[in-house]
């Protein structure tokens, strides 16, 4: 598989990272990772994609990766949307968007909110229009955790392990070091703007709006372990999109991918091959 690293100047002061992947004349995928995370967090979902033929962005977020940090700390939803849809508009054919958590919420708000098809077709990993507060702040308090930083990876490992101790830990650290970034001071701290932290909090009664009006083939992929997705919310997401097709992930927690990578790549790839396949 050939992946290429490539800029996409979003606004003036703004560019994102991406790994970009597969015949550029190929149906077009865009991935987009959660709070807190790279885009690393779908390179085996990725590598499948390009090889069964799609034409794959994998983007870093503003403020996340190695995308460029907002010079204003703005980090809002708005501003995640209108990013997103700048680089839509690089391509010639409507994407299918699939987006964890945050980048989950952000594709619904842009497609539900569009006047004109921007998706061909739209996955949501473990996000629905009302998350589960308690989970919220859970997440948000491993985040702000530690401002200092970690004198090693293998701090940051522990930090991971104490937080999901359901996952398997990596046998090396090398993944982990992808999420990490050596500050001056010699400590290493995650790879993301901490004003992100600051971002306002996302409207849900926006997002249910949203979510009435998409109209593209929908998926949620939902991990039975989340902290974030309870049984109501996905009950009034089934209710506000009948149409969409829900699969639950045992032995997964919110993030859905890393804890269940096979199974998950399964859902997503059959999925997008029976709604936007090269071959249909």
């Amino acid at each position: 598989m050939t992946v290429k690293f490539r800029r996409y100047r979003v606004s003036d002061d703004m560019s994102l990272a991406a790994d970009v992947g597969g015949d550029a004349a190929a149906p077009p995928v865009i991935l987009l990772h959660g709070g807190g995370q790279t885009r690393h967090s779908w390179g085996t979902l990725m590598r499948e994609l390009v090889a069964q033929g799609y034409h794959v962005i994998n983007l870093d977020s503003r403020g996340h990766g190695e995308s460029d940090w907002a010079r204003d700390g703005n980090y809002s939803f708005d501003e995640f949307a209108k990013d997103l849809r700048a680089v839509i508009s690089t391509l010639a054919a409507p994407p299918a968007l699939v987006g964890a958590s945050m980048g989950g919420a952000t594709a619904l708000q842009v497609v539900g909110e569009s006047a004109i098809v921007l998706a061909s077709a739209l996955v949501l990993v473990d996000v629905v229009p009302r998350i589960d507060s308690r989970g919220a702040k859970k997440i948000r308090a491993f985040m702000t955790a530690r401002p200092h930083g970690f004198a090693t990876v293998e701090e940051a490992v522990e930090a991971v392990a104490a937080y999901n101790p359901h996952r398997p830990r990596p046998k090396t650290s090398a993944g982990m070091m992808r999420n990490l970034r050596l500050h001056t001071d010699g400590r290493l701290r995650w790879h993301w703007d901490p004003r992100f932290m600051d971002k306002p909090p996302r409207s849900s009664a926006r997002l249910v709006t949203a979510c009435e009006r998409v109209g593209c083939p929908t998926l949620l992929v939902r991990g039975m372990k989340s902290d974030i997705v309870s049984d109501e919310g996905v009950a009034e997401f089934r209710a506000l999109l009948p149409s969409a097709e829900v699969v639950e992930v045992g032995g997964a927690g919110h993030m859905v991918a890393g804890d269940r990578n096979d199974v998950f790549n399964n859902y997503v790839t059959d999925f997008l091959n029976r709604n936007t396949s090269p071959s249909r």
